[in-house]
């Protein structure tokens, strides 16, 4: 297996597993009789122990190098998805959630940051394509989970079962990652690395895209609903045709970006997501409602790919950058849902969605954030002014003969 094949491998498996465990929270709420308030508390630990782990991972990626980190956690996260539903009650639960999200946003941290040290080792964009395989993968392990659901297949089965599968996967898939090329005295890393000036100057595009893209994950089939009168159906349909939007986006995004350059691209993309927006809030059908939900998709999905890729190239050690947006972007996913709710209660679904509009536009006038150190013209990509050679996570790299 190629390098470049087995860390696409990785983000599928990665999105997988995200993809599975939503299809089993009301399994899991019916066993243990959860009320709404602690379900939602529930869902909210994975973002916690996403935030709180992140910040850690450029360290473990530098004592452990960026390859058997990224080995080692996606290995974990894949066994951590048997355990929500092997709980015996909330605070097993709560802990579970907490573990799953802080393995999760870790590994997530170290991936990316492995991806970037390839992406400038072939001298090309991958970045895009590879979130673009997350999609992927969170749409067919989805799919797989809800004919699991559907079949009233028991959860603990499943997912116990699709953990081994991911975790054998990963095992073959990690043993084709990039090997690691460290210099001797290389510095490390900060333990717990929060961002700098610049690099939350790069987040801020994230947050902006991320923001958008959670408000409409999770906002979008009640809005088809409250506000288009669509039957549940077609509103559940949305979010269907929101992620493959998004993932169809990605997978041409490396090509868009080398045509481009990453702040050309996401500044389209903005526009785009934009007149989506305006769509979205001046829609009374479903049709205008989906159309728009769907350009808010393909104008948010190279963002995030182009913010880590912005961050890892940005001068600091790589997983330190990615770790710096990632905790920026995952930050905005927490908060988006819950403002959302809280603008449409006391304003109107269409005035919440006017304001995610504004916060869209946003993309366009930082994107400038993202170009490369030094990238004065057109050529700029998103690994670099001329693609300069990576060090791998947390290491200053040993120049030698490219794969």
């Amino acid at each position: 297996m190629s390098n470049r094949s087995a860390i696409g491998v990785v983000f599928a498996l990665h999105g997988a597993v995200a993809g599975t465990l939503a299809t089993r929270v009301p399994w899991i709420q019916d066993r243990l009789d959860l009320s709404p308030s602690v379900l939602g508390l529930a869902l909210l630990c994975p973002s916690i122990g996403a935030f709180i782990g992140m910040p850690m991972a450029g360290r473990l990626g530098h004592r452990f190098g960026g390859r058997a980190a990224t080995r080692g956690l996606l290995a974990m996260w894949c066994g951590v998805l048997a355990l929500p539903a092997l709980a015996p009650a909330p605070v097993w639960l709560f802990a579970a959630m907490l573990l799953y999200g802080a393995t999760s946003g870790m590994c997530d941290v170290v991936m990316n940051a492995h991806g970037l040290t390839l992406e400038r080792r072939l001298r090309r964009p991958i970045i895009s394509g590879l979130h673009g395989l997350w999609c992927v993968g969170s749409l067919v392990a989805g799919g797989v989970g809800s004919l699991a659901a559907h079949a009233r297949i028991d959860a603990r089965l499943h997912l116990g079962t699709v953990a081994l599968v991911l975790l054998a996967a990963g095992v073959v898939a990690g043993r084709g990652l990039l090997p690691d090329r460290t210099a001797p005295g290389a510095p490390a890393p900060r333990r717990f690395a929060l961002p700098n000036r610049a690099i939350a100057a790069i987040g801020a595009v994230g947050f902006c895209a991320t923001f958008a893209e959670g408000a409409s994950a999770d906002w979008a089939a009640v809005y088809l609903t409250k506000v288009a009168d669509a039957g549940p159906g077609l509103a559940a349909a949305t979010f269907t045709i929101f992620m493959s939007c998004m993932a169809a986006t990605r997978l041409a995004g490396d090509l868009l970006v080398r045509w481009l350059g990453p702040v050309k691209v996401v500044r389209f993309g903005g526009g785009i997501a934009v007149l989506g927006g305006v769509l979205v809030v001046l829609a009374r059908t479903p049709a205008p409602g989906i159309a728009g939900f769907a350009l808010i998709g393909v104008g948010v999905a190279t963002v995030v790919p182009l913010v880590f890729a912005a961050a890892g190239n940005s001068g600091a050690d790589a997983g330190e950058g990615v770790a710096g947006v990632a905790t920026i972007t995952y930050l905005s996913g927490l908060t988006a849902p819950a403002v959302t709710g809280w603008a449409a209660g006391a304003l109107s679904y269409p005035a919440a969605f006017a304001l995610i509009t504004c916060v869209l536009a946003g993309t366009m006038l930082a994107a400038g954030a993202l170009r490369p150190r030094g990238a004065t013209g057109p050529t700029e990509t998103a690994a670099g002014p001329a693609l300069r050679e990576a060090a791998p996570l947390g290491s200053a790299r040993v120049p030698d003969a490219m794969d």
